[in-house]
């Protein structure tokens, strides 16, 4: 038999049959099973529609008749013999009309869900953890764990994990859809992509400093000899919880095995644990989500740019077929007669050159001295004399052997070598400057050119990042692998940074830098105050 519980959706009274349907659904939310057609009216008209009684029995008897609503005989309300023989009833939902009503719902929070890249869940998730962590290192000495205290952790825990993943999937999956530009104006683009980019480094920024931790919470969680049966306990309470179900042929409820109720409480509860392990662990076959992640809203932070050059194009000018058919039809349009739209097809469609045919000096200078009106009929106008080669062979060039393949061996081994080079000067460079130590700049000396160049980039960006002069900065870089921590000294000190090009000088600064992909996580730096470099009278002083 076909399922008619969503026939409503495409009936003709629609508006009032997802009226009623919306009426049960509330009124079973306030634990109200039962309604009278006098009910549903009343909740009805405040809701600003105006029907009369007789509307709504025929609509509830319609959805009786899909199934969506049960309808039981009213004898509560009887008085006479003429009262029982009229037809009274009551109306409750079915299971199959709560699900259709319970699906539509779910259809416009997903339609209408934009998602998010939640840093606070991750300081949340990581901040639970830890409280986990203490509870089963606190039970060590005592013997026992506080299983409720337990239950609600990780119970947090799992709501705030299923929510950041969800609203990082629905994020990613709707940011291609916000990069079309098909309908973008550049101003409004333009305010987006800066805030968008703010947003995904900042993010990217968290998710690298806090997965290492909560991967380091996570394993050593799981290997504590508590663990196991604190999960064990947590599926007890909540097989505790779980309701009696009806039997298929019998009346009366049939009681639940607490064995197997604890085993299948068990068994979600490793399900929801292997999920947060495999989101921030990964294997050398298999990368984390957290990595996957990372990993996509960088690129997305490279499809942004190419989204912006794209619209700079757009507006300088350049190639963009669908916007010059689209001037191209607007022209059309502007044609005043069918000859002028004539004119202007054969301007933009007809004028194209015969590749085949070849003029020499000689046939130009001939038909200078002697032009040949358009008027004139081709029969009667001077014959164009064509090369038998380009005849018979299609080109004015003799047929001969095709030129050698040049030997390009040698020069892509040298352009290897010269990649493996500057790859290796880059991570010496890394390596010299992202130790995880403060240091200041005075005190760097000399760089060669690829620390020097890497040196710069790091600067540029923690000044780029710096609000007030005088504040300490601490910024990541736009890939996410390196934390800058860059505090400024006193106005009247001095850095000067040797090279094998000359000297970099300026004001001198406290700086830590630290390769986050080495699995380092910098630690909070206390507030200082500004230093400077004693004077020379100071120095005779002292």
């Amino acid at each position: 038999m076909p399922d008619t519980s969503f026939n409503y959706l495409t009936a003709d009274k629609t508006d009032l049959y997802r009226t009623l349907m919306r009426a049960f659904s509330e009124a079973k939310e306030h634990f109200l099973v039962h309604l009278r057609p006098e009910d549903v009216l009343d909740r009805v008209r405040r809701d600003g529609r105006q029907l009369d009684l007789d509307a709504i029995q025929a609509a509830l008897g319609q959805l009786v008749e899909w199934g969506n609503l049960q309808a039981e005989p009213d004898t509560s309300r009887v008085t006479t013999v003429e009262d029982f023989y009229r037809a009274r009833y009551l109306y409750q939902i079915t299971r199959e009309g709560e699900a259709a009503e319970a699906a539509l719902a779910t259809y416009e929070r997903m339609l209408g869900h934009h998602g998010a890249l939640q840093s606070v869940a991750l300081a949340d998730i990581a901040s639970q953890l830890r409280a986990l962590r203490t509870l089963l290192d606190a039970q060590d000495g005592e013997g026992e764990i506080d299983s409720a205290k337990a239950h609600l952790l990780l119970r947090d825990i799992t709501r705030v994990f299923t929510d950041l993943a969800d609203n990082a999937r629905d994020f990613m999956a709707g940011l291609a859809r916000g990069l079309d530009l098909r309908r973008a104006e550049r101003a409004a683009f333009i305010d987006y992509k800066d805030r968008l980019l703010d947003y995904l480094r900042r993010f990217i920024g968290d998710l690298v400093t806090r997965s290492a931790e909560i991967a380091g919470l996570i394993l050593d969680i799981q290997r504590h000899p508590a663990f196991r049966p604190l999960l064990e306990r947590i599926a007890e309470r909540d097989a505790a919880d779980l309701a009696p179900t009806p039997g298929l042929d019998v009346a009366e409820p049939v009681p639940l095995d607490p064995a197997l109720a604890r085993a299948r409480m068990l068994d979600e509860w490793q399900a929801r644990w292997s999920g947060l392990e495999a989101w921030f662990i990964g294997s050398s076959d298999r990368p984390s989500q957290a990595e996957l992640l990372r990993s996509r809203a960088r690129r997305a932070i490279s499809d942004l740019v190419d989204a912006v050059v794209q619209l700079n194009e757009r507006r300088l000018g350049r190639s963009d077929r669908s916007a010059d058919y689209r001037t191209l039809a607007a022209w059309f349009m502007d044609c005043e007669t069918d000859a002028e739209a004539h004119r202007l097809w054969r301007a933009a469609f007809g004028l194209t050159p015969a590749r085949h045919l070849g003029i020499d000096d000689d046939s130009l200078q001939a038909r200078a001295e002697e032009p040949v009106p358009p008027s004139r009929p081709w029969a009667e106008a001077p014959p164009l004399r064509i090369s038998p080669r380009l005849r018979e062979t299609g080109s004015h060039a003799k047929r001969g052997v095709p030129p050698k393949v040049r030997d390009r061996s040698a020069d892509k081994q040298k352009l290897r070598a010269r990649l493996d080079r500057e790859s290796l000067q880059a991570r010496d460079a890394r390596r010299r400057l992202a130790t995880g130590e403060e240091t200041r700049l005075s005190e760097i000396g000399r760089l060669d050119p690829a620390s020097f160049d890497l040196f710069l980039r790091l600067l540029g960006e923690a000044l780029a990042a710096t609000r007030d002069p005088e504040q300490a900065v601490r910024t990541v870089t736009g890939d996410g692998t390196i934390d800058i921590h860059l505090e400024p000294l006193g106005p009247e000190t001095r850095a000067v940074i040797e090279t094998p090009d000359g000297a970099f000088g300026g004001r001198d600064y406290r700086v830590r830098i630290t390769d986050l992909e080495s699995g380092a996580i910098p630690a909070p730096q206390p507030e200082r105050t500004p230093e400077r470099n004693p004077a020379p009278g100071d120095e005779a002083a002292a």
